[in-house]
Parts: structure tokens; C-alpha cells; sequence
């Protein structure tokens, strides 16, 4: 399982509609390479039909590789649809693998089964497949039950938890040293490892 979020940083509202159209457009590829794919989280945007930030889950053989092919910069080369007569025309999100530099030991979260709740009938609420983590130390909790099997949504929410403890822990040296920042705010303006163009957002080779 691989976690990688796509997020318009601190971009304009263009830019949240790129991360919305990226997402669109990372779901073709994943099916296209039979990779199954999940939403965990997101961040929507100011305007309707634009996001922020979107966290998704990764599986199958190619998940690496699709993964690969979207981390860094992404760059979008279109007229913005709200301010029109405007020059600019070149947007720039990014997308990033997760990889938590301290993983916590399993010891240190508590695990509880749960029912999962939402659509899906009487087989959703009669099995106890969801799974809430909480990390003892700092008090941090999520919910998962995106996953069929208790096991998954076990894997998954020690990776959120993991995920949720490195935000704390960068938004901590934020505070200290301002040259440190979350992946939020790293993306660069240039070198993109993706270009994509117009409002049907094509790939360019």
C-alpha cells in the first residue's frame, strides 16, 4: 500500500481546480494500470469543484510505478477561468509519496474494531471491519473502514496515524526554523515531472 497526496501548496484557486483535474486524471491512469485506488482524505478548495489537497492509497503491481510517474512537480498550462484577459497561464501543484521518517511501534497505538457505517446495506453494518488507531502519547485518532478486510483498514489507519505524527512533528520545526516547511509549502516552480495542458488537462509527452 503506498499513500500519495497531490496538494496545490498555498497556489490560487487555479491551482485547486489543477489538483481537482489531477485527481480526475490519476484515476484514468490507475485504471488504465489496474491499479485500485482509494481516497483517504481531503482538503477541499475555496471555490466549487476545486481541492486543496487529496490523500489517496495506491495497490497492485503498478502502483509503484504510477506513483513514480506523478511525484514532484506538476505543472499546468492553462487560462485561468476566472480571471480572463490575464497573462498568466502556467499553474504549478505537486504530488508526494509518503514515506514517515519516524514510525511509531504498534505498541504505541491502540487498535478497536468497529462497524463500519455508510453506504452499503446490511453487509456494511453487520461487519466490524473499520478500525480506529489512537496514538496513546499524543491523543491523535483516525477512522478507516475504505478497506474490505479488518487487516487492510488496520495497515492503513497505522500509516495515517504515522502520517499525522510527521505533520506534528514538521509543524513543530515550522515554529523553530522557517526555512523548514511541510510538503505544502516545498513545491517548486519549475522542473516539472509532468505537464499538462488546457481544460481537459492532456498530458503532454
Amino acid at each position: 500500500m503506498i499513500l500519495l497526496q497531490i496538494s496545490a501548496a498555498q497556489g490560487p484557486d487555479e491551482c485547486c481546480l489543477a489538483v481537482s483535474l489531477a485527481l480526475r486524471q490519476f484515476h484514468k491512469e490507475a485504471q488504465a494500470m489496474q491499479v485500485e485506488l482509494h481516497e483517504v482524505e481531503r482538503e477541499e478548495g475555496r471555490l466549487p469543484g476545486t481541492l486543496r489537497s487529496v490523500l489517496l492509497t495506491l495497490n497492485g503491481e503498478a502502483a509503484e510505478l504510477l506513483a513514480a510517474n506523478w511525484c514532484g512537480t506538476l505543472q499546468w498550462i492553462c487560462e485561468s477561468p476566472w480571471r480572463t484577459g490575464r497573462s498568466r497561464k502556467n499553474w504549478f501543484i505537486g504530488a508526494a509519496r509518503f514515506s514517515p521518517a519516524a514510525v511509531p511501534k504498534e505498541s504505541e497505538i491502540r487498535f478497536e474494531t468497529l462497524k463500519s457505517s455508510g453506504p452499503g446495506g446490511q453487509h456494511v453494518n453487520k461487519t466490524e471491519s473499520a478500525i480506529r488507531a489512537t496514538h496513546i502519547a499524543s491523543g491523535i485518532s483516525v477512522k478507516v473502514q475504505t478497506e474490505r478486510s479488518q487487516h487492510a483498514n488496520k495497515r492503513l489507519a497505522y500509516l495515517l496515524i504515522a502520517h499525522r505524527l510527521e505533520q506534528l512533528e514538521q509543524q513543530h520545526l515550522d515554529e523553530q526554523r522557517a526555512e523548514r516547511r511541510m510538503f505544502h509549502h516545498q513545491i517548486v516552480r519549475g522542473s516539472p515531472v509532468r505537464v499538462f495542458k488546457g481544460e481537459s488537462f492532456t498530458p503532454l509527452a
